[in-house]
């Protein structure tokens, strides 16, 4: 009996040794696979930061071109401005999102998805300026080119509105009457009205310019009017109460007498009477005779 025994007494040792074993294996593996869990998870996390952080310096990449695209002064159509507001408000978007914390990978793939549109829009939208600016470009060239061609034809207009009115001048100086001959006659009148030439200053009451007008073609046929201006001895011109101005030669003048004449340009002579308001003095007087805004003719009398 007591042989038995001590033959199953070590048989007991050994289970409890196998069982401890197996404890232990278990605890080992146990741990084993909570630490490459922790580790995959810590690796997760790790990865999922730097992607936010490489998501954010992309966001501001894309925000910066966004910026630079619009910084050319350009005048964007409507349809460019909403476009950029659009973009925008996703950036704003997508900022909040990243600064929430810990995205999951769901959230991650959206704004990674999200990340992707607005990167393709922005290349969109920066080819869409450089074509503005092109066109633009186009446009500014087209102008200039135009401006020049427009320049060009206003100083040739007006080069030619220069000549025409040389050539109007020319031809309204060409196209004034002048005299051919012109004398002048002092009349003494008797009371019986009869006239008579004289040559003292002391008889003479009025003054007859007699002239005739030289052939021009190109005249006006019809009424002239005719401006007299007499010069007496002294250099003073003669006028009256109710004289007014003219314009001869391209100068404003007062004048002595006016009247006019009827031209047919047939060599006609023509007699313009002036009375004298006061006494005639003694020296000579200077007759000027004016006519379509040039000098007509002069001539001179002397009394005694």
């Amino acid at each position: 009996m007591e042989t038995t025994y001590q033959d199953k007494s070590p048989k007991k040792d050994s289970n409890k040794i196998y069982f401890l074993i197996i404890v232990i294996l278990a605890l080992l593996g146990t741990n084993a696979y909570l630490f490459f869990k922790d580790k995959k998870a810590n690796d997760r996390i790790v990865t999922l930061s730097d992607e936010k952080s490489r998501m954010e310096t992309e966001i501001d990449k894309i925000e910066a071109e966004l910026d630079k695209a619009n910084n050319s002064n350009l005048k964007l159509s409507d349809d460019m401005k909403k476009e950029q507001e659009i973009a925008r408000q996703k950036i704003t978007q997508l900022r909040e999102q990243l600064k929430k914390g810990q995205l999951s990978q769901g959230q991650l793939a959206k704004a990674q998805e999200d990340i992707k549109q607005l990167r393709y829009f922005v290349t969109k939208y920066t080819a869409d300026i450089d074509e503005l600016k092109k066109q633009n470009a186009t446009l500014r060239t087209e102008r200039d080119s135009l401006r020049t061609t427009v320049n060009d034809v206003t100083a040739k207009a007006t080069d030619l509105e220069k000549q025409n009115e040389e050539l109007n001048t020319k031809v309204k100086a060409a196209a004034a009457i002048k005299v051919a001959t012109i004398s002048v006659t002092p009349l003494k009148v008797k009371n019986s009205g009869k006239e008579t030439d004289v040559t003292r200053a002391s008889t003479a009451k009025k003054l007859r310019i007699t002239f005739n007008v030289a052939d021009n073609a190109i005249a006006e046929k019809g009424m002239h009017d005719i401006y007299l201006r007499i010069i007496d001895p002294s250099g003073n011109l003669i006028v009256s109460d109710n004289t007014t101005m003219f314009n001869a030669d391209n100068e404003d003048m007062q004048y002595t007498y006016k009247t006019a004449i009827e031209f047919a340009n047939d060599g006609k002579v023509y007699n313009v009477d002036w009375t004298n308001p006061a006494a005639f003095q003694k020296g000579t007087y200077n007759v000027m005779l004016y006519a379509d805004g040039y000098a007509m003719g002069k001539t001179t009398v002397s009394l005694r």
